[in-house]
């Protein structure tokens, strides 16, 4: 082995020493002390000073100290992070906040969504303790007290503001297999959101147009010139989002479109799309390069082309606002081409493990974000699929610049759509299946016509709607491709060792390998593409209180049906329930239809995330106290009236509608409240669950009186979030559950759960667990644990919100 050759793999071995302290130190908890971080530094300092008297111990030293030492880093750093923090004594309070508007912001149907760099802050007459960087909404006619008083569309990049602000802690919902918000938040150094107040008594002050982030108010310009030029939004949205990487210019039904047809990759300034950039930047620059003999003398081309695919990603990705996902991406490709031109010849796979290193120093909370692995395995990919003859100088020289463009582009396409989609499973549980014949159209249509007609749009405007118009012929194809029956695979979870198989398996496929070798792909991937989930057996079911907020959303699985009660709110004219919280769970958990969707009752908190449910996935029935008119009943699913009286058993479990009679729907003064559907679930065993809807008291007397041992069970779904109309004591003296959960947000505007409600709840010993502080809850477990864990403390790190309450405690009896 060659000097070169056995320095690599003592950098491979410390740099995958380093990347596993960063991550082994990401799966903690709760953060230690910053000296007990600083012990561990030390301990690094120690372990180098022993690995400079060599023998035996000098590796095993090294290997330790590089650990240790990124481990101790990386906890220190999240550490300062953390402590600027908002005080819990000023959430919900009204805070007048000067600062720069920091990013592009991002419009939204009923306001405008933006990251606010605060520069002072007072609450009560003196400074305020405010966190560098917040989030803001401001909202129209969505929140009743954040109402707009001047038109939202003044808001722009790099202006001065003063505003009156309510904040938050960092907070979202917290589900299996869910988005993490609070992480994505800490990754983005944002901790605080909130809203503005903009009223009569606390107007807006906008006091400086040209505060800062010169290229932030040029991204704004460009997006504000092609919404204005071109009048299709679809098209305006891509050209947006391919001109300065505005990804939130595209509307949320596009995205479905683009990520059902496979090429959400074109049309996102990713990690992906920025290697793609460099790899045809280079090309590009390597074939000027060799036109010129004067260049050739003083700088060779290879080394040209390799530095000027570098420079052309960094200024795209500069220009396209330099997300974490693209710095990542040009962090990696600078290092590569680092090693490369200091003459190191390593494999490539060694050069990806030291770009690896240098991306975590930088960021190593990117470990733990898709785009991370997506980039690193796609360029993986690509280097693995590509002989090393392909390398040589001389075939590339003598093919024309835009067909070596053209090759290198499809290259990269084709590989990324083959090899990249058992990752997409891993990561979000679906797979286009039309990716392929979407991709042979899009890649040049988007590579070489779309994207460069964005960015030339800049200097020449009507180019923008030359671009539009293939967009807009580019979209009614992709439509008809994702009617198609089995456009999209979607498949659960499956095992660590089925993805990592699944993993290899890709590999194999764009390897350039012979097709026996290859065919070995197929039986690695099948359990990635058809995974078995654990399901309950005959006669058990497994009930999920989802984590939505201010809402409810409950699932019930038998061994071969699933209920689901109530669908979650719809949090804003933009974002609802079923699409962020409902649709990943269940895909995750390899749902292929809904036996029964079941709606308590029309509130908007329970029946928000309907309509996504009905139009992504198979419903056999509806059942509701909807009205005739309501417009979830306006489909094909067939519906029927809940009503007392009904039972069926699915698998050995019995359920049971307890409420409304029949005579209800009959009373037209009745509140949506009173007509919920409370659904009772029995198992083979005895253990029951009852799911109230948003009943009160009345409603809950008259099911005590009517027969209160039918109302006995082990776990209750608390009546209306904890209001204090509901939880009566005679109810709750009646149903005596061990459990009750309580589905309601952080900080809901409306106070619950009571502190009456709380209070009655304790003096009867019931565990009561609130999602805000539990996350979502499984019953039974399927681990055969004692006590069903809370997915906050079940999957707890120390970047989540801490509150009183987290975790379950049973309450003896």
């Amino acid at each position: 082995m060659g000097g070169h050759e056995a320095w690599g793999l003592r950098a491979a071995a410390f740099a995958l020493a380093g990347i596993a302290g960063a991550a082994l130190q990401m799966q903690q908890a709760a953060l230690w002390s910053p000296g007990a971080y600083a012990a561990l530094l030390a301990l690094a300092t120690c372990l180098l000073m022993l690995a400079r008297l060599g023998g035996r111990a000098r590796a095993p030293s090294l290997l330790l100290a590089l650990a240790c030492a990124l481990f101790a880093v990386t906890g220190l750093r999240a550490g300062l992070r953390l402590a600027d923090a908002l005080p819990a004594v000023l959430e919900g309070q009204d805070i007048v906040v000067t600062g720069v508007v920091a990013e592009l912001p991002r419009q939204l149907t009923d306001g405008v969504r933006f990251t606010f760099e605060v520069e002072e802050a007072v609450h009560g007459g003196g400074r305020a303790a405010v966190p560098g960087r917040i989030s803001l909404g401001w909202y129209r006619g969505w929140h009743e007290d954040s109402l707009i008083a001047a038109p939202f569309e003044a808001l722009r990049a790099g202006q001065r503001w003063r505003f009156t602000v309510r904040l938050k802690q960092p907070h979202g919902t917290l589900n299996p297999h869910g988005f993490d918000f609070e992480l994505w938040l800490f990754e983005q150094d944002i901790r605080a959101t909130g809203y503005v107040r903009a009223t009569d008594l606390t107007p807006a002050t906008r006091v400086h147009d040209n505060a800062g982030h010169a290229i932030e108010r040029w991204r704004q310009h460009v997006r504000d010139a092609i919404a204005s030029r071109v009048a299709d939004p679809r098209a305006a949205g891509v050209l947006a989002a391919l001109a300065v990487g505005d990804q939130a210019a595209i509307e949320r039904s596009d995205w479905e479109l683009f990520r059902a047809t496979g090429i959400a990759h074109l049309v996102s300034i990713s990690g992906l799309h920025v290697t793609m950039f460099a790899w045809l930047a280079g090309a590009l620059v390597g074939a000027l390069w060799r036109r010129s003999e004067r260049a050739m003398l003083l700088v060779p081309a290879t080394v040209a082309a390799r530095w000027g695919g570098v420079g052309c990603a960094a200024l795209y990705a500069l220009l396209a606002g330099w997300g974490v996902p693209a710095q990542r991406t040009v962090w990696m490709l600078a290092c590569a081409a680092l090693l490369a031109s200091v003459g190191v010849r390593w494999p490539w796979p060694l050069v990806l493990l030291a770009a690896a290193l240098v991306v975590t120093v930088i960021d190593p909370w990117a470990l733990l974000q898709p785009g991370f692995w997506l980039s690193f395995v796609a360029v993986g990919l690509l280097l693995a699929s590509t002989p090393a003859q392909q390398g040589d100088a001389a075939p590339s020289a003598r093919r024309p610049a835009v067909a070596q463009a053209l090759r290198h582009g499809l290259h990269t396409q084709l590989v990324a759509t083959l090899g990249l989609a058992p990752l997409s499973l891993v990561f979000f549980q679906q797979v286009s299946v039309v990716g392929f014949v979407a991709n042979l159209v899009a890649i040049p249509l988007v590579t070489l016509l779309i994207t460069p007609l964005a960015l030339l749009g800049v200097l020449v405007p009507p180019l923008w709607q030359a671009g539009a118009w293939l967009v807009q012929a580019m979209a009614q194809g992709l439509g008809l491709l994702a009617a198609w029956p089995w456009a999209v695979w979607t498949a659960g979870v499956a095992p660590p060792g089925a993805q990592l198989a699944g993993l290899l398996g890709a590999l194999l496929l764009v390897a350039p390998l012979p097709w026996h070798v290859r065919a070995l792909a197929v039986p690695l991937m099948l359990p990635l593409l058809v995974p078995a989930p654990p399901r309950p057996p005959d006669g058990s079911m497994q009930v999920t209180v989802v984590d939505v907020g201010q809402g409810s959303a409950v699932l019930v699985r038998t061994r071969e049906h699933l209920l689901v009660h109530d669908a979650g709110p719809a949090y804003s004219r933009d974002s609802e329930a079923g699409t962020r919280v409902l649709l990943p769970l269940l895909r995750a958990e390899a749902t292929r239809r809904i036996d029964l969707l079941m709606l308590s009752h029309r509130d908007t908190d329970h029946v928000g995330g309907a309509g996504a449910l009905l139009a992504a996935l198979p419903v056999a029935a509806l059942s509701s106290s909807l009205e005739a008119s309501h417009e979830l009943r306006a489909g094909s699913v067939p519906h029927s009236r809940c009503e007392a009286g009904q039972r069926w058993s699915w698998d050995g479990v019995d359920f049971a509608v307890l409420h409304p009679l029949a005579a209800d729907y009959e009373r037209p003064s009745l509140k949506p409240n009173a007509l919920s559907c409370v659904l009772q679930v029995t198992d083979a065993g005895g253990r029951r669950v009852l799911l109230t809807g948003d009943i009160e008291a009345e409603q809950e007397l008259r099911m005590v009186r009517s027969d209160p041992t039918t109302l006995r069970s082990s776990v209750l779904v608390v009546p209306h979030h904890g209001s204090k109309t509901s939880s009566s004591a005679e109810f709750l003296d009646a149903t005596a559950p061990s459990v009750a959960v309580l589905q309601a947000g952080y900080r809901n505007r409306f106070g619950h759960p009571a502190p009456g409600v709380v209070g009655r709840y304790a003096e009867r010993g019931i565990a009561l667990l609130q999602n805000d502080s539990c996350g979502a809850w499984r019953w039974p477990p399927l681990d055969d644990a004692d006590v069903p864990p809370c997915e906050r403390s079940a999957s707890a790190r120390y970047w989540h919100h801490r509150s009183s309450g987290d975790g379950l405690e049973i309450a003896p009896r």
